[in-house]
């Protein structure tokens, strides 16, 4: 059943991409191609797999385009920070644990979570200042779901489940600053990931329910040895 999901979705991004190049769409084929490599990246994260990163790094090189021509710029410039955040994620993935092993997954301190609040409500306040004499569009919207994207993938990278949570909220903005900016595909997108999110909140709150059992159950050679 996973597989022939998988061949599905890659099937109708590849028929998206190919109708927007012929023409036969509202939609341009920059923006079609950030659809499907944002679904893409997003369904990785959800199963924790590494490939994330590569697909999402060309996906945020695909936004800052699309978003720069339609005068989006916080959310443009973010997809660089995006950029650089891509390549510390994959590596903190991959040597981010004990003894530079592979990084675990972990839930935020009560620390971690005020630190991010505060963060969040500083960035916002100060990006909206300077979006407005940059007389960019949704100067509190567009500033808002920026600092938040950004304090969610600074959580996701160090492999935090609350990253998910932070998502939905910017998620749930984004929905409503594309429709107003007529960037209608890429709303039904958010409005995607808005559901994956919540589906990789439950997996990876499972994953670490089943980690936790593991290691709460006897090595063998603990058995070996009471034995």
């Amino acid at each position: 059943m996973r597989r022939f999901l998988l061949l599905t979705g890659i099937i109708l991004g590849l028929s998206l991409v190919t109708a927007a190049w012929l023409q036969k769409t509202s939609f341009s084929v920059l923006e079609a191609v950030g659809f499907v490599t944002g679904a893409a990246c997003v369904y990785l994260v959800i199963k924790e797999n590494i490939w994330n990163f590569p697909i999402g790094i060309a996906n945020n090189i695909f936004f800052l385009v699309l978003f720069a021509q339609a005068r989006i710029f916080g959310d443009a410039g973010l997809q660089v920070v995006y950029v650089i955040l891509g390549f510390h994620g994959w590596y903190q993935w991959l040597r981010g644990g004990e003894n530079r092993t592979q990084l675990k997954l972990s839930r935020a301190t009560m620390q971690l979570i005020v630190l991010t609040v505060l963060l969040v409500t500083c960035g916002t306040i100060g990006l909206m200042l300077i979006l407005k004499k940059a007389n960019g569009i949704a100067p509190l919207l567009d500033s808002f779901t920026t600092i938040l994207s950004l304090a969610a993938q600074v959580l996701l990278n160090r492999k935090v489940l609350e990253n998910w949570l932070c998502w939905m909220l910017a998620d749930v903005v984004y929905l409503f600053l594309y429709i107003s900016r007529g960037l209608h595909l890429t709303a039904i997108l958010y409005g995607i990931f808005l559901c994956m999110c919540v589906a990789g909140y439950l997996n990876w709150r499972r994953l670490m329910s089943e980690e936790l059992e593991q290691r709460s159950l006897p090595s063998t050679q603990e058995v070996l040895v009471r034995g």
